[in-house]
């Protein structure tokens, strides 16, 4: 019998949703168990969150700081070897979520991990490229092979998406303001995930042979926005610099961060005003002229699934 772990953590339950429809047509295949492990973190992270809530915790998830998570040390000691873990997971801060990492960091996830090939899942606004190298490098000290990538981002673009993500997660509601698209994964393309889920059937049905390459190219599993590139590098650098000015000043909730998150917001509200409008102008008229390492950047992030 074949057997995959699911790791999961979704704030909202849309990526449950999401790992739902990819696994739909496996659901009754007889020669395939499906282990679940759904990651619990010691002090849970609220949903909506407030304003000063979400920021406080930007330092942490850029630094990948481990957090106490519920069920360790024992929930996966009967666990066994998998023919596939399918890790789930959001984007905070251009990094991978905090759960996540945390988990990723844990002496478990070394036993659990080791050896094992790895299909990724992220649901997100549309920035995951910086993300997903963070998870990369979790997973080389884990030893374990990452043979796919699959990426739903919000439907709404990425202009719309700056304001209807943080609203939806300051306010719970997928459409909080008239004007501004629904945030979110659209349900048709979260429908459309069959797909994945028909052709990892096929792959493990096919022979009994362990799983060393991509089963979704040829899928769309990605989709790289090319003006996203750099945007995300500006993003990351900005954020780690400002991380550890955070960390510095005191932890979470202390009276010097908030102090510091109050210089922090008017650096990041000068930025969106005038610095990723000027990017985004500098990327158009300049792209032309490095169209091949743009497309070289492209390949390297779509790996291993590719954007066909």
């Amino acid at each position: 019998m074949r057997k995959i772990l699911v790791v999961n953590y979704s704030q909202t339950g849309q990526l449950t949703r999401i790992v739902d429809a990819i696994l739909g047509p496996l659901q009754n295949d007889t020669s395939v168990q499906i282990d679940f492990h759904t990651i619990e973190p010691e002090v849970a992270f609220p949903f909506p969150w407030s304003f000063f809530s979400f920021f406080q915790v930007m330092p942490e998830s850029v630094y990948m700081t481990p957090i106490a998570l519920t069920n360790e040390p024992n929930a996966l000691e009967e666990f066994s070897q998998y023919d596939l873990i399918i890790l789930s997971y959001q984007v905070w801060f251009l990094s991978p979520s905090l759960p996540i990492s945390s988990f990723l960091q844990s002496s478990f996830a070394k036993k659990v991990f080791k050896n094992t090939p790895v299909m990724t899942v992220i649901g997100c606004r549309g920035m995951w490229l910086i993300a997903q190298d963070k998870v990369k490098a979790l997973l080389e000290k884990l030893q374990a092979p990452l043979v796919d990538n699959i990426v739903l981002t919000d439907d709404c673009g990425a202009g719309f998406s700056f304001l209807a993500t943080p609203l939806w997660m300051l306010s719970g509601k997928k459409k909080s303001v008239s004007w501004i698209p629904r945030a979110g994964v659209s349900d048709d393309d979260i429908a459309h995930s069959e797909r994945f889920g028909l052709a990892l059937k096929f792959r493990l049905n096919q022979d009994k042979k362990p799983i060393n390459s991509s089963m979704m190219q040829g899928l769309q599993a990605v989709k790289i926005n090319e003006k996203m590139i750099i945007s995300e590098k500006i993003g990351h650098r900005s954020f780690k610099a400002w991380g550890k000015i955070l960390k510095c000043l005191g932890p979470q909730n202390s009276l010097r961060r908030h102090v510091g998150l109050c210089f922090y917001f008017t650096f990041l509200f000068i930025l969106i005003i005038t610095i990723v409008p000027v990017n985004a102008l500098i990327i158009k008229i300049f792209s032309p002229l490095f169209r091949n390492k743009i497309s070289k950047q492209k390949a390297y992030y779509a790996q291993p699934s590719g954007e066909k």
